[in-house]
């Protein structure tokens, strides 16, 4: 893709905290990343790392109080959504860009039908009226695989399987033909076959309508298979951004090293052994003055618990947040 083409989403110095009795909770800290236009990016990371708070603060959808975005900018077709008023966000939202959330049983309304639910943004954004919404519902669930559209239209979303229901939720989430797609974990509670099936008809969609995907997922086999690149998160930080092929190829950061070694493999001499990575995810108490992952980090040194490391470009399009050069086993200079 052209280097000069002008990304469809900007995020800059995105910060989001949340207010508890506790203290304040820094879950975003200073993220920046571009999407480009028909571009699928992969998010990656432990859970309470920050992937789904990053992506939802970007269309208001956290409830505030507790959340508030503190800082940043996100710029998308000239708007910053971070400056929208909520009627401009509800414009915005579902009509250019779509939201697939984790777990389409509680996201669906059980006391509409499906049918009615693909037709309310199509009535909302699109204006078309309730023949028209219908017949493009039915189109949207041919679309996404469902057999026997029509009379499917009528039926509850208890009725449907949960790869079914996942289905509806992608149907409903391009159904206005958004240009950014955001899917948040679209297949963690599915099986694997269901899975497959999930991750073919994304790609296919995207071949077809040409929208830009954020992708997000703890499930660096999914990345792999369906990604352009790859943005590793961190205790609300990015750590690592490359191309998918050169993060597997060339890890830099330990966090991302020890989430590849988390990866099951059927041969060689890791076969028999599942990789942990020790500890758990910190809670940020306040603006992060040092490396977040230096507790569980084999290769941390004294400068980690001193400072936050910022993101150094070590090669075309990628970028590490790192003390520690994987090249020479020692602190890097650059």
């Amino acid at each position: 893709m052209p280097e000069n083409i002008t990304p469809v989403l900007q995020v800059n110095q995105l910060s989001t905290r949340f207010r508890t009795r506790g203290g304040d909770v820094h879950a975003v800290n200073s993220v920046s990343f571009e999407l480009k236009p028909g571009e699928l990016l992969g998010v990656v990371g432990e859970s309470g790392s920050g992937k789904s708070v990053t992506m939802m603060s970007l269309l208001g959808l956290l409830p505030s109080p507790p959340a508030l975005v503190s800082g940043g900018s996100v710029m998308f077709d000239g708007v910053d959504l971070l400056r929208c008023t909520t009627e401009q966000l509800r414009r915005i939202r579902g009509a250019r860009i779509g939201f697939i959330f984790q777990d389409p049983m509680t996201s669906l309304n059980p006391v509409f039908t499906v049918g009615y639910q693909i037709m309310e943004p199509l009535r909302e954004h699109m204006g078309l009226d309730k023949a028209g919404a219908a017949k493009r519902a039915q189109e949207l669930l041919e679309l996404v695989g469902i057999p026997d559209a029509g009379r499917r239209m009528g039926d509850f979303p208890h009725q449907f399987s949960g790869g079914m229901r996942q289905r509806v939720m992608i149907a409903i989430a391009l159904a206005c033909d958004p240009k950014v797609l955001i899917a948040d974990e679209p297949t963690t509670a599915l099986d694997v076959t269901i899975q497959a099936q999930i991750l073919e008809l994304v790609r296919e969609l995207r071949t077809k309508l040409g929208m830009a995907i954020v992708w997000i997922t703890h499930d660096l086999g999914v990345i792999a298979g369906i990604a352009d690149r790859a943005m590793v998160l961190y205790g609300g930080q990015i750590v690592e951004m490359a191309p998918v092929t050169e993060l597997f190829a060339r890890p830099l950061h330990p966090y991302t090293r020890a989430l590849l070694k988390t990866v099951p493999r059927l041969k060689g001499p890791r076969a028999a052994k599942l990789e942990v990575i020790e500890g758990q995810p910190p809670i940020i108490k306040a603006q992060p003055s040092a490396c977040a992952f230096r507790a569980r980090c084999s290769v941390a040194m004294e400068r980690c618990s001193r400072e936050n490391p910022l993101r150094l470009q070590v090669g075309p399009e990628h970028d590490v947040a790192c003390f520690w050069d994987p090249a020479t086993g020692k602190e890097r200079h650059a």
